[in-house]
């Protein structure tokens, strides 16, 4: 099976993504293991050094394949459809995002954390410019590579309510990628009722930092959006926009609220457009 070769490890952050080798438990020898949990939490393990059905309207040109089972396409006429079925989630991105395989995780962990041990995680994410930015900030010859911005979604083990999961899964995005070790350049967005447009509801925040030091070329702010529901086992799972904030290219929050409106229980055959 060829794996995908692992990002480099940052200064700021560790942002990795892993091949899943099999069904429950993974151990690739290099590229580190995935667990793919059934109690709801999406987990990474350690890298080496590098480091609910929908129709759409017509409004909208999306595709409605039936509610005879056989799933839907993008619910926006161009976009791609991202599934992720093991949380039981699927929603849309514009074309120009790039879709990683359902078993790939996305991760952050502390800087100083040798056995990089996830802080958050995101599964079947899609990817905006994967290389926005490149910089070898720590001069070993190899630039590091940085992505404008990532969404995906994750299993929200332990929590308690949606506004709960929501809240902390952007904090942390923001916090791992954009401004650890610092807590205090964060700003937490109120808990907001959300409905799709297949009428899931849950409980979304934003939140974002500000005055993030430029220590390296390609250091920015960051923005994260949550959104938490129950899916159709009635477990907490959540979706989530994070990216670079305060930037000349970066996302729209018309473009997030389009892509979040997309948001769907997954449906067995969506994404099989």
């Amino acid at each position: 099976m060829n794996t995908p070769e692992p990002p480099r490890r940052r200064n700021r952050t560790t942002v990795t993504v892993v091949a899943a080798c099999a069904a429950v438990v993974v151990a690739c020898a290099a590229v580190g293991y995935l667990a793919l949990r059934d109690d709801g939490k999406d987990e990474a393990g350690p890298q080496p050094s590098p480091s609910a059905s929908a129709s759409a309207s017509a409004s909208a040109g999306g595709t409605d394949r039936g509610a005879g089972g056989g799933g839907s396409g993008p619910l926006v006429a161009g976009w791609k459809t991202v599934v992720n079925a093991k949380r039981g989630i699927t929603f849309d991105v514009p074309a120009s995002w790039a879709r990683k395989s359902a078993d790939w995780v996305s991760y952050v962990a502390e800087n100083d954390d040798p056995k990089e041990k996830p802080l958050v995680a995101m599964m079947a994410p899609a990817i905006l410019k994967e290389k926005w930015c490149t910089s070898d900030d720590d001069k070993d010859g190899t630039p590091d590579e940085y992505a404008l911005a990532s969404t995906g979604t994750t299993g929200e083990q332990g929590s308690r309510s949606a506004a709960e999961a929501a809240e902390d899964t952007a904090e942390t995005w923001v916090y791992g990628l954009y401004t650890q070790p610092d807590r205090s350049r964060l700003t937490i967005g109120e808990p907001e009722s959300f409905r799709t447009t297949s009428g899931v509801e849950g409980s979304l925040v934003t939140v974002t930092s500000s005055g993030n030091p430029k220590k390296g070329k390609c250091d920015t702010d960051g923005k994260a959006v949550t959104f938490a529901f129950k899916n159709a086992e009635g477990r907490f799972v959540s979706w989530t926009y994070v990216g670079a904030h305060g930037v000349p290219d970066e996302v729209s929050d018309a473009t997030i609220r389009q892509i979040l409106g997309t948001v769907r229980l997954f449906k067995e055959g969506d994404g099989g457009e």
